[in-house]
């Protein structure tokens, strides 16, 4: 194990890709598709062969484990690992660019759910690779969150830290030549691979008994955990399970708000029960908050198309909104079947600024969720609210509330600096993108899309669903950078480009 340890972590990243190659293999054998089944293993088995040969050649050099060499492995899995995942996706479609492929990789692996192809036009093993990259990818953002962020100081934990961000917190003494930050890791992966795996098949069953086929229950499963979005089917309106499935998905979606639900490291005052979270009470109060907007939209358009005394409509219209304002605040992206209804029962189109702007503020810190987070956004409302009290009582004192001053002040501060880098970012990514041939409105919908890792925004934010396989290539591998932004976040890449840090 202590050998293990000792790797470099892209290296036990590489060769868990490779392994997992195994998986969709075995489907595509035992369906009868035996091209998909040699275009996954036969690429397994070289690059398990080739990690074994690389471990074995690296395994008596000493290899500095540092939080921020972590951080860098984490920047190269999500540009250079997509290249590996690519080959076994782009042998089994046939018919496609590498360069499409590796767009779909970095899609599934940094949980954004983009696509450049349609539902029908891939077999049931490369469905199933692509929403197995996804989880991963989700996985892999829940470790390095707790075991690689949060002892920089990134990732959300800025706001709640007493440290600055890019400053690692002290990680002790070293034993057995493994450093105590490759030990984190361990203890952090241990501890949440159970929790994760434990939750998605739980889902994967109940969407099995709701009447889902296994391929859909385990791709619906995998993607609601990972907040990627991505189905075999094309959302929700292509299963089975109908009503009872969305239930199911909407349930466990809120894992995605708040990392107390399965974590305890808050960092708030001394309340523990998940009621007093700030990021959940926030995600509820959105939840809440926009679909009744939204219902009383359409409510009071009914009237003028005389069907407000249809009750199953209008809780149909209800539910929709609910469903999809949660994907949406969670960074999934799955769309509920009634979405459609609420805007058939009103007439009325429901515009996809709302859902841009809720995939925007995204989910919880060391979530799977994407986006400028529910806690950063909540210490920018208690900055907003505090400044007004004060313009009232220049002489007044701040109440502790739910976070301590220290938060409200030097927390919101970093929160804001890191909306301003989300703002610019944004911005340069729209100029970009019509700088490389899409128009203004198509490239706004592909920046906050991409750098929220909300990938079906594509589809729905606009009337007419945006086509990206028409895209240059350029725009592509510039979409796919974006993307790597979006799940790094832009702080963590200040700090990777700090020249100071490059001497530890």
């Amino acid at each position: 194990m202590y050998r293990m340890l000792a790797l470099p972590f892209f290296l036990q990243l590489t060769g868990i890709a490779c392994a997992s190659m195994v998986l969709p293999a075995a489907y595509a054998l035992a369906i009868g598709e035996y091209h998909d089944a040699r275009s996954f293993f036969y690429p397994a088995i070289v690059g398990l062969v080739l990690c074994t040969m690389i471990a074995i050649a690296v395994s008596t050099r000493p290899h500095h484990h540092s939080a921020f060499r972590q951080l860098l492995s984490l920047l190269a899995a999500f540009s250079v690992l997509p290249l590996i995942l690519a080959v076994p996706f782009f042998e089994a479609v046939r018919n496609t660019s590498f360069l499409n492929a590796y767009f779909e990789m970095v899609s599934c692996l940094t949980t954004t759910g983009a696509t450049l192809f349609e539902a029908a036009r891939l077999s049931g093993p490369e469905h199933l690779w692509r929403a197995l990259v996804g989880w991963m990818g989700g996985l892999l953002m829940w470790i390095s969150a707790a075991a690689i962020l949060a002892p920089l100081t990134l990732g959300g934990f800025e706001v709640t830290a007493s440290g600055e961000p890019g400053q690692a917190t002290p990680i002790g003494t070293k034993r057995d030549d493994v450093s105590e930050a490759a030990r984190r890791l361990s203890r952090t992966t241990q501890a949440l691979v159970p929790v994760y795996t434990g939750l998605t098949l739980a889902v994967w069953i109940l969407l099995q008994v709701a009447g889902d086929k296994p391929l859909v229950a385990i791709s619906h499963a995998m993607s609601v955990m990972s907040t990627s979005g991505i189905s075999p089917v094309g959302g929700m309106i292509g299963t089975n399970s109908g009503l009872a499935g969305e239930l199911i998905l909407f349930c466990f979606m809120f894992f995605a708000l708040s990392r107390l639900t399965f974590s305890g490291d808050t960092g708030h005052a001394n309340h523990h029960r998940l009621y007093y979270d700030p990021e959940f009470r926030m995600g509820l109060a959105l939840v809440a908050l926009i679909p009744t907007i939204l219902f009383l939209r359409h409510f009071l358009a009914s009237f003028e198309i005389g069907d407000e005394e249809n009750l199953i409509a209008a809780l149909s219209a209800l539910w929709g909104a609910i469903f999809t304002t949660l994907s949406f605040l969670t960074t999934t992206g799955f769309v509920s079947v009634d979405w459609a209804t609420a805007q058939g029962w009103s007439g009325l189109s429901t515009p996809g600024l709302i859902l841009m702007a809720l995939a925007l503020i995204g989910g919880g810190v060391a979530t799977t969720a994407g986006g400028v987070k529910l806690l950063r956004v909540f210490l920018l409302y208690l900055n907003g609210v505090r400044e007004l009290e004060k313009l009232i009582h220049p002489h007044s004192i701040g109440r502790s509330g739910l976070l301590s001053a220290r938060v409200r002040r030097e927390g919101a501060f970093i929160a804001w600096v890191f909306f301003m880098l989300f703002a610019l970012v944004l911005a340069a990514a729209t100029m970009g993108l019509t700088a490389l041939g899409v128009e203004f409105e198509s490239a706004m919908i592909l920046a906050i899309a991409t750098l929220s890792n909300a990938g079906p925004l594509i589809v729905i934010a606009d009337e007419a669903p945006l086509n990206l396989v028409t895209l240059a290539p350029q725009a592509k591998l510039f979409l796919a950078l974006a993307m790597m932004l979006g799940r790094l976040e832009m702080l963590a890449l200040i700090v990777i480009l700090t020249p100071e840090l490059w001497n530890e």
